[in-house]
This record gives structure tokens, C-alpha cells and sequence, in this order.
């Protein structure tokens, strides 16, 4: 016998255990089929239809279109490809986590920057070079993931300093 596959026993390690159970009857309260102790299956389960109503108000084809942006400039903008917006814009298929943060990021970010913009003017201005960003466009500031400087133009524009 090869030395490497001989019995663990002879080895001398005893053979690996099956994993334990779980044992979830234990730590349910049987008057409330609640559990015992906070941060259990309920707990997590109270959680879920906030993080599916918040999935569902996502409408990513008005999303798009509130942005005035084509499908390929806005899966750039989301860093998303173009298939999963197509996808996602049908309700063929939801975002996952990360591409919804990004979506629910853009979203404030379009209702932030129509405070501060002309009506109309956000497609051309998210193309256009901007001396702002050193001549990059919005677009491409956003795709560096850098939008933290978008948020200091807007909030400069608010405050009434645009320097």
C-alpha cells in the first residue's frame, strides 16, 4: 500500500467525524416558533422583504432613461455589460447585491445632480470633457469608481461655491 493512502487509524489520527447536526427545534421559544435568542432564522427573515421591496422599487429601464443615456453609455455608467441591463430592464433577471448598490447609487446621484443641472443638459454633460475633472467626462470619472468627486462638485454647487 502507498504510503499516503494508508488508514488514518494507522497513521495515527483517528478518521474524521461526521459534522454535528444542527439542532434549530432547541433554540425555538415553542409558545412563539420564534427564536430564543436575537440575530436567529426570524431575525434574518425579518430582513428579507425590506431587501425585496427595495430590489422591486429598482425599475432600471426608467432608471436608464431618467438618465437620458443609451444602453451601452449606461452600462458603462453602471459598470454593468449591456446583456444584464437588457436583462434586467425586461424582469428577466434582478440585479445581484453589488450592480443593485451601484443601480441605488446612481439613482441618488441623477436625483443630486437635477438639483444642479438645467433640465435636459445630464446626457450631454455626463459625455463632455470637464475641466472640473481634469478634462475626463463624468462618465469616465464615474467608470474609475472616483464618484466621490462627483458628490464634492455637487455639494460645492449647492453651497453656493463652485471653486
Amino acid at each position: 500500500m502507498h504510503p499516503r493512502k494508508q488508514d488514518p487509524a494507522a497513521r495515527g489520527r483517528s478518521a474524521p467525524r461526521a459534522p454535528a447536526r444542527r439542532r434549530a427545534p432547541a433554540l425555538l421559544d415553542p409558545r412563539s416558533a420564534a427564536p430564543a435568542r436575537p440575530g436567529g432564522a426570524a431575525h434574518h427573515a425579518e430582513r428579507r422583504p425590506a431587501a425585496a421591496a427595495r430590489a422591486a422599487a429598482l425599475d432600471v429601464a426608467s432608471l436608464r432613461r431618467s438618465w437620458g443615456l443609451s444602453r451601452p453609455l449606461f452600462a458603462r455608467l453602471s459598470g454593468a455589460s449591456e446583456r444584464s441591463l437588457a436583462e434586467w430592464e425586461s424582469g428577466r433577471k434582478e440585479p445581484g447585491e453589488a450592480a443593485r448598490r451601484r443601480l441605488e447609487e446612481l439613482q441618488r446621484l441623477h436625483a443630486a445632480l437635477a438639483g444642479v443641472l438645467q433640465e435636459g443638459s445630464l446626457p450631454q454633460w455626463v459625455s463632455a470633457p470637464n475641466p472640473g475633472f481634469g478634462g475626463l467626462k463624468p462618465l469616465e470619472v464615474v467608470e474609475r469608481a472616483e464618484t466621490d468627486r462627483l458628490w464634492r462638485m455637487i455639494f460645492r454647487l449647492e453651497s453656493g461655491n463652485p471653486v
